[in-house]
């Protein structure tokens, strides 16, 4: 990518969210625009005959989402997810996104990813573009992202003890807090290495690392102390599959 001149791809469906880019793009010098997709599948067209430097890549489209087409991909811009909802974050970061846009953004927030992308684009950045081609990659998440004020921050996934969930969010309990991200307990579990996570519970997964203990509950149930003193009582079946692990 030439810091100079970035060229830029939008990636939206609809047609007031692409004008916005447009005008904010026409103000940034050192940013061209040369294309624009209304759908998954001529997204991944114009990746490919174009190689931009850059995406503004829409979370919800026609055809292929926009974490799809993130995936498929075989050209390697950096990229900015926009969304009018925030529950995706923790698939873009992820998947290596500069940064994740939640519709609708004004100027200010629009200059701060612009800030994201002129810091990307040093040779100290390098790691961080190698770090992106290895969250592309099948297998278990080593790392979460949740919200903590008007920041985003990573969550080491060693550090998680336990899961619940909390309606339409989980809350992440870690040895260093408890965090809220908006994502299902089924998305996670199916992302988690089961050799290390397991689903106890309908609203509980648990850190197998993190069990200081167990116990009988009742016939059948099993109790899990873990490492912070919380206890979570695990479903027959989980009891059941525990007690196998214990063999």
């Amino acid at each position: 990518m030439n810091a100079a001149r970035v060229r830029a791809l939008i990636v939206e469906d609809e047609a007031p969210a692409r004008q916005n880019l447009q005008d904010y793009l026409a103000e940034v010098p050192w940013v061209s625009l040369v294309g624009e997709a209304r759908d998954g599948i001529e997204a991944l067209r114009l990746l490919d005959s174009l190689e931009p430097d850059l995406v503004f890549l829409d979370v919800r489209l026609p055809e292929l989402s926009g974490i799809e087409v993130a995936r498929q991909m075989r050209a390697t811009p950096e990229i900015v997810f926009t969304t009018a909802y925030d529950r995706f974050a923790i698939a873009a970061f992820e998947l290596g996104a500069i940064d994740y846009l939640v519709k609708p953004f004004g100027r200010e927030r629009f200059a701060t990813t612009l800030a994201r992308l002129r810091a990307r684009l040093s040779p100290a950045a390098v790691s961080d573009r190698e770090r992106a081609q290895t969250a592309l990659e099948p297998g278990p998440l080593v790392r979460l992202f949740a919200r903590q004020g008007d920041r985003i921050v990573p969550i080491a996934i060693e550090s998680v003890l336990r899961i619940q969930a909390q309606g339409d969010y989980a809350e992440v309990h870690t040895s260093d807090g408890v965090f809220l991200i908006h994502v299902s307990l089924s998305d996670l579990v199916a992302r988690l290495d089961p050799g290390s996570f397991l689903q106890v519970h309908r609203s509980h997964i648990v850190n197998l690392a993190a069990v200081a203990h167990l116990r009988p509950y009742d016939e059948r149930r099993l109790a899990i102390i873990l490492r912070d003193g919380s206890v979570v009582v695990a479903s027959r079946g989980a009891s059941e599959a525990l007690r196998r692990r214990a063999h």
